[in-house]
């Protein structure tokens, strides 16, 4: 049911997290000038060595794209698809949080720039909340119906 708009945005989440996923979040700077790239998976520093201590972030992104690909088929239960709706919503704030908690934790003495990628799960939040309401519009209208019956 590709047509109706809340599957849409979420099929517009489920691309926005494979984007975040697949992109780097910014970049460490050290004070020598290194260059340390941050993405979901791993830190990659100048001479090729990855880290993967962030790699929640990647697992939380690629469970958050599975939810919404799943959610858009669940168009007949429509209470689940709201609820699952709502997961993700949680889970995308628990991304930031995880974000922002690896970015302290592995600053040490560097700088820290973002990437324009970082503001991606906040359109995501909003998408999700837009499909919310439409999910919620065609329950009443099928409550509607099933009182005129």
């Amino acid at each position: 049911m590709i047509q109706r708009i809340q599957s849409v945005y979420l099929l517009i989440v489920a691309i926005l997290s494979v984007i975040v996923i697949s992109s780097s979040l910014g970049s460490f700077i050290g004070a020598d000038n290194s260059i340390t790239e941050f993405t979901n998976l791993s830190l990659v520093a100048q001479d090729g060595t990855e880290d993967y201590r962030p790699w929640a972030l990647f697992a939380i992104q690629m469970i958050s794209a599975i939810i919404s690909l799943i959610t858009i088929f669940l168009y007949k239960k429509r209470m689940l698809q709201i609820r699952l709706t709502l997961f993700n919503i949680i889970l995308t704030i628990g991304y930031y949080v995880a974000f922002v908690t690896f970015i302290f934790m592995l600053k040490g003495d560097a700088t820290f720039v973002p990437s324009w990628i970082v503001c991606l799960p906040f359109i995501a939040i909003v998408l999700d909340w837009l499909a919310i309401r439409a999910i919620g519009k065609d329950e009443m209208l099928v409550k509607a119906y099933e009182r005129l019956r």
